[in-house]
C-alpha cells in the first residue's frame, strides 16, 4: 500500500512537472485570464457612471453647480446685469423715440390744417370734392398757403434750399394718354398707357395761384391723380429739455387728389415721408446737453455684455450637442437601442437659444442706435423693433430661472408639453378660420365696412372670438340685400356657434389636460423618460465632491487660477 502511493505521488509530481510549461507565461503574479473581462466590464461601468454624473451636471442648476464644483454663476450673474442695463437702455432709447414720433404726428396735423381747404379733425376718410370748380380752388388754396407759409405758421417751418436755391413745389397729373368716352350710349375707347404733366412753384417769389391755374389744364375725364409735393424742413426743439441736442427734420409732403375710381367723388389725401439730420451748426446756452460720447460707450458696454453672453450660451449648447452624441453611442453600444428625438432634444436648452436670438437682436439694435445717436441713420423705428423683440426676449429668459423652484415650473413644463398639442390644433382651427374669413369677405364686404377686406374681416372675425363688437357687427349689416342680409345671420351664428363653445373650450381642454398630467407627475416623482431613468441611477449628491474628480475648469476660472497662483507667487517672493 505504502508502495502504490508512492508511486502515485510520483505521477503526481512528474505531471506537475510537465505542467510548468504550460502555466509558465502566466506567472504567479500575473491576473487569471478571466480577470481581462472583469476589468473591461469594470471601465464600462465607470464610464457608464462618468457619462451619468456629466449629464447629471448639465442639468443641475446654477446653485447645485456652485455646490458640486464651486463654480461662481458667471451666466447668472451676467445675465441679471445684461437685464438691469438693457432694460435702462430702452427706456432711455424709448423716451428719445416717443418725442420723435409726437414731433412727426404733431407735424402732419399741422400740414393737413394748414394746406387742406376746411378740413376738421378726424375727417381724412371722407375728406373729398365733388366739383371741377371745387378741384381748382382746392389746388389754388394749396399753393396760396405754400406761397405765404413764412407769414402763417406759428412753428419754425421754412422752404428746402439746394446749392443756394429754394427748391419748388411740384403739380404733376396723371391722366391717360387718350380717350373718349360716352356713358349715354354705353361706349368709350380709352388708352391705357399714362401721361404725366407737372408745374413747378418756386417760394419767396410772389406767384399768385391764379397765374399758375391759367396754365394748368386738368383732364377730368382721363385723369386718374393729382399729386403736389413739396419739401418743408423743421427742429424739435422739445429735445434741449430733456438734455438732448435737437434733430432737423425734412418732411416730404404729398398732398394726393385720387380719381382712379371716376366714381365723381375724388379723394384728397396728405401724407408726409420724414428724414432726420444732423444739425449743421447749433449752440445751446442756459443749459448743458447730455454728453453724446457717455451714451455711446454705454451702448458699448451693452454690446460687449450681449457678445459675451452669446458666447458662454453658444458654448452650452455645444456642450449639450456633445453630451447627446456620447449619450445616443453609449445606448447604442450598451443597449442596442435607439434615443427618440424628444430625448435628443432634452440636450437642446431652448433657453440658451433664446438667449442667442436675444444677444443678437440687442446687439443689432445697439448697434443702429449708436448710429442713430451719432446721427448716420435716422431709422428709429427699425432700431425700436430689434431693442423691443431683444429686451423682450431677454425678460422671457428670466422664466428659466423661475423654473429651478418646483412651484413655479408646473408653468414652464405644461407649456412646454402641451406645445405640440396646440400646434396641431390650431393649423385644423385656422384653416377653418380662413374659410370663413375668405367667404365673408367676398360675400359680406360688399354690404359690411368690417368686411370690406380680407385683413379687416380676419381682425373682426378675431375680434368675435374674444367676445368684442358683438351686437355692432350684426347691427351694422347693410339690408339692402335680403339674401345677404339671411346669409350674414347664418354666417355669423355658425361661426360664434362653432369658435366660442366648441373650438376654443377644446383649446382650454388642452391646456387643462396637460396641466393635470404634469401636476400627476410631479406629486409621484418617478421617471417617465429613458434619459431620467438613466440619470435617476446616479445617486450622487452634488456636494458629494465626486463632481470635482471630473472638473474641467472654463477658461474665465482658469484665468482667475492663474492670476491667483501668480499673486500668491509674487507675495512669497516679497
Amino acid at each position: 500500500m505504502r508502495q502504490e502511493g508512492d508511486d502515485v505521488a510520483r505521477v503526481q509530481d512528474s505531471g506537475m512537472e510537465g505542467s510548468n510549461e504550460f502555466y509558465e507565461p502566466f506567472g504567479r503574479n500575473d491576473p487569471p485570464p478571466w480577470a481581462a473581462g472583469h476589468q473591461c466590464m469594470e471601465d464600462n461601468n465607470n464610464n457608464m457612471e462618468r457619462l451619468r454624473r456629466k449629464i447629471k451636471y448639465y442639468f443641475m442648476n446654477p446653485c447645485e453647480k456652485y455646490h458640486a464644483r464651486s463654480r461662481k454663476p458667471w451666466k447668472l450673474i451676467l445675465q441679471i446685469i445684461k437685464i438691469a442695463i438693457i432694460t435702462i437702455q430702452l427706456v432711455s432709447f424709448g423716451l428719445s423715440n416717443q418725442m420723435v414720433v409726437t414731433f412727426k404726428e404733431e407735424n402732419l396735423m399741422t400740414f393737413r390744417h394748414l394746406f387742406l381747404k376746411n378740413y376738421a379733425d378726424g375727417g381724412i376718410d371722407t375728406y373729398a370734392v365733388y366739383r371741377q370748380a371745387d378741384v381748382y380752388d382746392y389746388i389754388g388754396y394749396v399753393i396760396d398757403q405754400y406761397e405765404h407759409l413764412q407769414n402763417i405758421t406759428v412753428g419754425n417751418h421754412a422752404y428746402q434750399k439746394e446749392d443756394g436755391f429754394y427748391t419748388p413745389l411740384s403739380l404733376c397729373q396723371e391722366f391717360y394718354r387718350n380717350g373718349t368716352i360716352f356713358p349715354g350710349n354705353e361706349t368709350f375707347e380709352i388708352n391705357a398707357e399714362v401721361d404725366t404733366d407737372c408745374v413747378e412753384v418756386f417760394p419767396m417769389r410772389n406767384t399768385s395761384s391764379q397765374e399758375v391755374l391759367k396754365h394748368l389744364d386738368l383732364h377730368f375725364k382721363r385723369m386718374i391723380s393729382i399729386k403736389i409735393e413739396f419739401v418743408l424742413k423743421a427742429i424739435n426743439l422739445e429735445t434741449v429739455r430733456h438734455r438732448e441736442l435737437p434733430d432737423c427734420y425734412d418732411f416730404t409732403v404729398t398732398i394726393t387728389f385720387s380719381n382712379q375710381a371716376h366714381s365723381g367723388r375724388i379723394k384728397v389725401g396728405l401724407d408726409n415721408d420724414v428724414s432726420i439730420n444732423e444739425c449743421r451748426d447749433w449752440k445751446v446756452t442756459g443749459a448743458y446737453s447730455r454728453n453724446v460720447l457717455l451714451t455711446v460707450l454705454f451702448d458699448c458696454l451693452i454690446v460687449i455684455m450681449c457678445i459675451t453672453s452669446f458666447t458662454l450660451c453658444t458654448r452650452s449648447v455645444i456642450n449639450g450637442i456633445q453630451l447627446q452624441f456620447e449619450y445616443t453611442l453609449s445606448c447604442r453600444q450598451n443597449s442596442a437601442k435607439e434615443v427618440t428625438w424628444s430625448e435628443k432634444l432634452e440636450f437642446l436648452n431652448g433657453w440658451y437659444i433664446l438667449i442667442i436670438v436675444s444677444d443678437t437682436l440687442s446687439i443689432i439694435g445697439s448697434i443702429l442706435k449708436i448710429e442713430i445717436q451719432t446721427k448716420a441713420v435716422a431709422s428709429y423705428d427699425i432700431c425700436s423693433i430689434f431693442l423691443g423683440t431683444g429686451t423682450m426676449f431677454v425678460w422671457i429668459g428670466v422664466i428659466r430661472y423661475m423654473g429651478y423652484f418646483r412651484k413655479y415650473n408646473i408653468l414652464i413644463l405644461t407649456l412646454r408639453a402641451a406645445f405640440p398639442n396646440v400646434i396641431r390644433f390650431i393649423c385644423c382651427a385656422g384653416i377653418i378660420y380662413l374659410s370663413y374669413c375668405f367667404c365673408g369677405w367676398v360675400v359680406l364686404g360688399p354690404y359690411h365696412e368690417k368686411f370690406r377686406t380680407l385683413n379687416t374681416a380676419s381682425e373682426c372675425l378675431f375680434s368675435l372670438i374674444n367676445g368684442d363688437d358683438m351686437f355692432p357687427t350684426f347691427k351694422n349689416m347693410g339690408q339692402k340685400s335680403s339674401l345677404v342680409f339671411v346669409f350674414s345671420r347664418v354666417y355669423l351664428y355658425t361661426f360664434v356657434s362653432l369658435f366660442i363653445y366648441m373650438i376654443l373650450s377644446l383649446f382650454i381642454t388642452i391646456i387643462t389636460d396637460t396641466y393635470d398630467t404634469i401636476k400627476q407627475r410631479q406629486q409621484s416623482g418617478a421617471p417617465t423618460t429613458e434619459l431620467q431613468k438613466f440619470l435617476s441611477e446616479c445617486r450622487d449628491l452634488p456636494n458629494s465632491g465626486v463632481y470635482r474628480l471630473e472638473e474641467t475648469s472654463g477658461c474665465f476660472d482658469r484665468c482667475i487660477t492663474r492670476f491667483r497662483k501668480h499673486r500668491e507667487r509674487l507675495t512669497s517672493e516679497m
